[in-house]
């Protein structure tokens, strides 16, 4: 009897570990009872073509960083993603036409990036990417509607949120793997490196987290390193565009609310 309850006990951990899995994969395969088809965050064409695409994403500029990000850039001849933070573009708008002008792609990062007046409620929320928006019009005359909740949509995002903010074309790119510099930015350039580059074999199209706010010197050293990567590795380096497959965490099956959530 007892070597029977210790095989259902086994059983029964087995299961659970792989609920827990399942529930906090990262990447972006959805749970799909949540979403109807057609929204789900899944690359179909680029993963059928078998393509190798990774998308280098900077969150939290611009910054006086942001122009030697764009330097490497340049001088690897890659495309990236910059996700602004609105109330930062002031006294920095010749950073932002130069990512426009320079074929990099802008995403939309909040205003404020307060946690507490951004995860407020659903309308603060919205309202701090339309104002992120409009300063970025200002400063370019270009606009996007590609956005990234701060901390990325994981226990944010419910089908009532992704519904309105489709209503304002809005799009959301979380990630799938990072160096770890927004946790934190004194991390050195090899940790960073090992971070960016660990779980390479693992996804064919990959949305790489980093940041270019002004203690996150060390990105910058590690950047070079981390692109030779990639490029060694055969992927393509792309920016994310409105046209890009729209790609989030998974909804969660529970219910939160939005601002309990966030704080």
């Amino acid at each position: 009897m007892k070597s029977i309850l210790r095989l259902i006990l086994c059983a029964s951990s087995v299961l659970y570990l792989m609920f827990l899995f399942n529930e906090n994969v990262q990447g972006f395969e959805v749970n799909k009872s949540s979403l109807p088809d057609e929204q789900l965050c899944i690359q179909h064409n680029e993963i059928e073509k078998g393509e190798k695409i990774i998308y280098l994403t900077f969150d939290d500029g611009p910054s006086i960083l942001t122009s030697r990000i764009l330097d490497i850039l340049k001088e690897q001849d890659v495309k990236a993603t910059f996700f602004l933070i609105g109330n930062q573009i002031n006294g920095f708008e010749d950073v932002v036409k130069r990512i426009n002008n320079e074929g990099h792609s802008m995403g939309l990062h909040t205003y404020s990036h307060n946690f507490k007046k951004i995860y407020r409620n659903k309308s603060s929320f919205i309202n701090e990417m339309v104002d992120c928006q409009v300063e970025i019009v200002r400063a370019t005359g270009s606009s996007t509607n590609v956005i990234r909740f701060p901390r990325g949509s994981r226990r944010l995002l419910s089908n009532e949120l992704l519904n309105q903010l489709h209503d304002y074309n809005f799009k959301i790119y979380d990630w799938n793997m990072e160096t770890k510099d927004g946790l934190n930015p004194k991390l050195s350039p090899d940790k960073l490196y090992r971070e960016a580059t660990k779980r390479c074999e693992q996804s064919s199209n990959i949305i790489l987290l980093m940041h270019c706010d002004y203690m996150h010197k060390n990105t910058c050293k590690a950047l070079p390193r981390i692109i030779m990567y990639y490029k060694e590795q055969g992927y393509e380096f792309k920016a994310i565009t409105e046209e890009t497959p729209e790609l989030y965490f998974p909804i969660s099956r529970k219910t939160f609310n939005f601002f309990k959530a966030a704080l």
